[in-house]
């Protein structure tokens, strides 16, 4: 599966390619939200869920960028 062919998904048959197709990398919490980061062939998918309701309020999918920085840690600040 390409990048293209998910996003043209829709919510439902995205999240089903991620539950069949996704391995699971990661996890970032913050009070709003839980991100889980998955890979899918050649791209991430970042599936979002609302931490006071626990629903899936967004999918985010990508191949590079900004929205794989919370799941790094920056070693130069230390433990």
């Amino acid at each position: 599966m390409t990048l293209y062919e998910f996003n043209i998904l829709e919510l439902n048959e995205r999240m089903k390619a991620v539950n069949q197709n996704g391995i699971f990398l990661d996890n970032h919490v913050t009070e709003r939200e839980k991100c889980n980061l998955y890979a899918i062939g050649l791209f991430f998918v970042e599936v979002v869920y609302n931490s006071k309701n626990n629903v899936i309020s967004e999918i985010r999918s990508f191949k590079t960028g900004e929205l794989l920085n919370k799941y790094t840690f920056d070693f130069s600040k230390g433990l």
